[in-house]
C-alpha cells in the first residue's frame, strides 16, 4: 500500500471508533510506521489521542484513538 492508502485505512478505522496499535496497522494495512501516519492525519486536522498501553507480553506500545 502507498502512504496515502495507509493513511486512508488508518483514518477509516479511527473514524469507526477503533483503537489502533502499531501491530494493528502492520496487520491491517502493512504499515510499519503508524506514528508517521498519525502525524500526517494530525497535520490534516484530525484530533487523535495517544495513550501508552502494556501488551500481554509486557511490551509498552502507543494506542491511538479519535478524541471525543
Amino acid at each position: 500500500m502507498t502512504t496515502e492508502t495507509q493513511a486512508a485505512w488508518v483514518r477509516h478505522r479511527l473514524e469507526s471508533g477503533a483503537r489502533l496499535t502499531p501491530m494493528d496497522a502492520l496487520h491491517g494495512c502493512g504499515s510499519m510506521r503508524l506514528g508517521a501516519r498519525i502525524y500526517d492525519l494530525r497535520q490534516a486536522g484530525m484530533p487523535i489521542a495517544r495513550r501508552m498501553v502494556t501488551t500481554e507480553n509486557g511490551a509498552r506500545v502507543a494506542e491511538y484513538r479519535m478524541e471525543a
